[in-house]
């Protein structure tokens, strides 16, 4: 029996080349009150809808500020990277994925919707920035760069030690005395536990904490004080 199309095109998000066949398809979606028409395909992060818990996200996360630097920490085909840049067109707003087709789309999406503020780069596995990038549309990230704000909802399915590990490698370039991040994770996937473990992992530097919580997602908030 072979596989379930859909099923392989959401195994293989995660991957940095998805072997699925890479067939667009073009979505219209409402993102923070805005409409916009993207292009989706399989082998990328929910590549046939807006998922609910990125949709929770840009719902209750509070107001971007009108500028600074901004990550979307696994940016799929780019609905929280859009976000952001439609909501503060003067910030620099970088998306990051270790999937070159979700980059490539990323980039396209945000050329179609007028962001000429989006810079998209690829990641290694481990979420370390790529010096030169594979993708159309990319560019090499500066190294040492820090960011105003975080959004992300993570990849959880990549398994916990590797998701640690992503989280490690960007919350630390929160910027100093007011970065904040705003993560998306499902409660029964682990949310409440990963509250204090980052809270353990981060120091006394930052403050986590429970943001919000809707249709079974907790938004969980870091912020660095020092």
């Amino acid at each position: 029996m072979g596989k379930n199309p859909a099923r392989q095109a959401n195994e293989q998000y995660f991957s940095a080349e998805p072997t699925s066949e890479d067939v667009r398809r073009t979505l219209d979606v409402t993102l923070r009150g805005v409409d916009a028409t993207v292009e989706t395909s399989n082998g990328v992060f929910s590549g046939s809808r807006l998922d609910l818990g990125t949709s929770v996200l840009l719902r209750e996360a509070p107001e971007p500020p009108t500028a600074g630097t901004f990550l979307d920490l696994g940016c799929g085909w780019g609905p929280v990277t859009l976000s952001m840049a439609l909501a503060s067109p003067e910030a620099d707003v970088w998306a990051v994925d270790v999937n070159t087709r979700a980059l490539e789309l990323t980039a396209a999406n945000a050329r179609r919707n007028g962001c000429a503020n989006v810079h998209a780069a690829q990641t290694d596995e481990s979420g370390v920035p790529l010096a030169e990038q594979a993708a159309a549309g990319c560019e090499a990230m500066p190294e040492g760069l820090m960011f105003d704000l975080i959004w992300s909802n993570p990849p959880i399915r990549i398994g916990k030690e590797a998701l640690h590990t992503l989280l490690m490698a960007w919350l630390p370039r929160l910027r100093p005395e007011g970065g904040a991040a705003y993560l998306v994770v499902q409660r029964n996937l682990g949310a409440d536990s990963l509250i204090p473990w980052l809270a353990g992992e981060l120091g006394g530097g930052y403050e986590v904490s429970k943001y919000h919580s809707a249709k079974g997602y907790r938004v969980i908030e870091v912020v660095r004080n020092s």
